[in-house]
């Protein structure tokens, strides 16, 4: 099986070809550059591999949740590609990216999500897929669902923009923590691969963003009262 992703919910773009359980990949960071480079990304790690698109299964893109034009690209440019060339697709959370790239059993996964909140799931991995203790949420890091027992793993943005809030809340729960983890393209292509191995590809058109936020932005009146 070959599949091709891509991941464009941070400040980082990153695309991953996957085939039969090796991964290759890119990352580069973007900043708002990520329509500019992701096709590019994508034609450059075709052509070194050789392959064409219309040689992949399926195409994964991360869903989100994360930076609402960062997202809508992702999404956009999977299903753009998958109806050109008569693909399926599959639609991967960020969180569970983080859990996927962790190399850890359990982890807490937390990405900043401005305003003073965070993208928050739990994930505990059971041979070979990943259970969902704490499904995808918008919080404050003060509020973060609780976990139960210990061996847990801090992995995102959350953790470097709320490291003190997270860690009382976790206390001696967590064993580590990576903040400077984003999610990447090759997490992305492992996880889709095995939805599509499943059957659990969809047609490009129904292929959707997960949105956990339907505001963007402080009224002034709500930044001068933070």
């Amino acid at each position: 099986m070959r599949v091709l992703a891509l991941e464009t919910s941070t400040e980082y773009c990153s695309v991953a070809l996957w085939q039969d359980g090796m991964v290759t990949s890119r990352c580069e960071l973007a900043v708002q550059k990520h329509s500019e480079m992701a096709i590019a990304m994508l034609d450059a790690l075709l052509q070194d591999s050789g392959f064409r698109i219309q040689d992949m299964d399926g195409i994964a893109f991360g869903k989100g949740p994360g930076s609402f034009t960062g997202v809508r690209i992702a999404c956009g440019v999977a299903q753009g590609l998958a109806l050109g060339a008569n693909l399926p697709v599959a639609g991967v959370c960020t969180l569970q990216a983080l859990a996927e790239a962790s190399g850890k059993p359990r982890i807490i996964a937390a990405l900043d999500a401005r305003m003073g909140e965070i993208y928050h799931a739990a994930y505990e991995k059971q041979g070979d897929d990943w259970i969902v203790l704490s499904e995808p949420r918008l919080c404050k890091p003060q509020d973060a669902p609780t976990v139960p027992g210990d061996g847990w793993f801090g992995a995102g943005s959350g953790f470097a923009a709320h490291g003190i809030a997270l860690t009382e809340r976790y206390a001696a729960q967590l064993q580590g923590v990576d903040g400077a983890a984003v999610p990447q393209a090759a997490a992305i292509a492992a996880l889709g691969a095995a939805q599509f191995a499943q059957g659990g590809g969809v047609d490009a058109a129904e292929a959707l963003p997960l949105y956990l936020r339907d505001k963007v932005a402080l009224k002034t009146s709500e930044r001068e009262g933070h």
